[in-house]
């Protein structure tokens, strides 16, 4: 019996191998597709998961922030950004953002001069307020609260 006798066309060689060209191109397509769509995907999605990630910190312990002398910043992290715990002369302290209100550049305390400075484009801020006092930011830094617990310094969100 032939394969023509059981009403069955016979299979041609030319469907198998359009059939195979056409999976072949629809699964580099989708390769492609895959390799374009998800560094684009990881860039879209990283600032909602860092904006999750920063919201997730409530607080910071510094078990040896007490050691830091007057008159001098310990720059430390709160969440993934730099802050840094300033204690004062008086010996007051300040938790302030270290991220510069201007293009993000991560600002330090000038003790001789008594302010925070950022080296990328001059910016100053008050260390007991974070408030911009000149240069190009346009608002102050982000301020903590800060406790002495226990021999620790805890800084929270304000």
């Amino acid at each position: 019996m032939s394969d023509e006798t059981q009403n069955n066309a016979p299979v041609d060689d030319a469907d198998r191998r359009g059939f195979l060209k056409i999976a072949a191109a629809g699964a580099l397509g989708a390769a492609y597709a895959g390799m374009v769509g998800y560094p684009v995907y990881r860039y879209l999605a990283s600032p909602i998961e860092k904006a999750a990630a920063e919201g997730a910190v409530k607080e910071v312990v510094l078990d040896h922030g007490l050691d830091t002398p007057k008159n001098s910043a310990l720059m430390f992290q709160f969440g993934q950004k730099p802050a840094m715990l300033i204690h004062h002369e008086d010996g007051s302290w300040t938790a302030l953002s270290a991220v510069c209100t201007h293009l993000g550049c991560t600002a330090g305390y000038d003790a001789a001069k008594k302010i925070i400075y950022c080296p990328c484009h001059g910016g100053q801020y008050d260390p007991h307020s974070g408030a911009n006092l000149g240069g190009p930011p346009p608002k102050p830094l982000a301020e903590y609260k800060v406790r002495v617990d226990g021999g620790k310094v805890v800084v929270s969100r304000a």
